[in-house]
């Protein structure tokens, strides 16, 4: 009983202790266009910046939003880059070109395929990087994270190389990877849909994304590039995305990757977690998130004198 009253003392004692933390104003700039060369889409080459105001180099959040790599909607992510601006970490909501997802919605038909997501994120990184000192975050404090296919996103640009390479850049510019309700291994991704949706469903909507070779599913799987993995790791799943990063952790520990930490959410379904980061004015989750970033950047934000 001591030692319970002791837990819950400590839990009150952190809850009120991260609701004195600073909480900024911020600004918003939208519809960045991050690239403007050969195949340029107006509507997603683009991103979207929340800053926050009277602190001197924040972190950099690179977000990369969910939708099944089909439909997804760098301005619905708004509310959650707010949150984590608000707490002193400047977020850039990047958009990038969609696959078609006539498994969902007939009418989206024409779209791109793997790995042409990968190779937008890279753009976007590069011109975020190549603007630091005009919006004001640290060059030498970016991350990358994102949610469900955005998840996925996020750990294969920090796992495989070849796409900043391509650009310019390397993996080892950022200070930890954040991926959450994602899937990292493209076959086991597919066998699931298979067994549950049936093999027509899991054809259409993967074949639409990676194509359905087995060299595809291993050039689209963060799993394939875990030795290139130098990057701290926090890796988030829910209760539907739970096997899919279960997996992936045990990849990572069967290689000894000692940077990762882990966070499996059983009590939120997909659907809910989301809402849960973007919506809830005090998330615990969001919470872990900020204290990884805080950490790994080895900086506690204060605001400029």
């Amino acid at each position: 009983m001591k030692n319970l009253f002791l837990f819950s003392f400590m839990l009150v004692c952190n809850w009120a202790y991260s609701q004195a933390i600073t909480t900024y104003s911020v600004s918003e700039l939208k519809d960045i266009p991050y690239y403007q060369g050969a195949g340029y889409d107006s509507a997603n080459h683009k991103l979207n910046l929340v800053l926050p105001k009277g602190i001197k180099n924040p972190p950099l959040l690179i977000w990369i939003g969910g939708g099944a790599w089909s439909y997804v909607n760098r301005n619905m992510e708004m509310d959650i880059a707010r949150k984590f601006a608000q707490k002193g970490i400047a977020v850039a909501s990047v958009g990038h070109r969609l696959s078609p997802a006539t498994w969902k919605d007939s009418s989206l038909n024409k779209g791109i395929r793997h790995p042409e997501h990968s190779i937008d994120i890279a753009r976007a990184v590069k011109y975020l990087y190549a603007n630091a000192s005009k919006y004001g975050y640290s060059l030498n404090k970016i991350f990358v994270s994102g949610y469900s296919s955005g998840g996925h996103l996020a750990a294969l640009i920090a796992m495989d190389n070849q796409y900043l390479k391509n650009e310019g850049l390397s993996k080892d510019i950022f200070k930890g990877v954040i991926p959450i309700a994602g899937a990292y291994d493209v076959l086991h991704y597919y066998q699931v849909l298979a067994k549950s949706n049936g093999s027509a469903f899991a054809d259409n909507h993967i074949g639409s994304v990676f194509g359905l070779t087995m060299q595809d599913f291993e050039k689209g799987s963060p799993v394939s590039y875990i030795d290139s993995l130098s990057t701290p790791m926090l890796l988030i799943s829910e209760t539907n995305t739970f096997k899919y990063a279960d997996l992936f952790e045990t990849r990572l520990r069967e290689k000894e990757y000692n940077k990762l930490e882990v966070l499996h959410i059983h009590r939120l379904k997909h659907g809910e977690l989301w809402k849960e980061l973007s919506y809830s004015p005090h998330s615990i989750y969001r919470e872990v998130i900020e204290d990884f970033i805080k950490r790994n950047s080895e900086i506690v934000t204060s605001p400029t004198q």
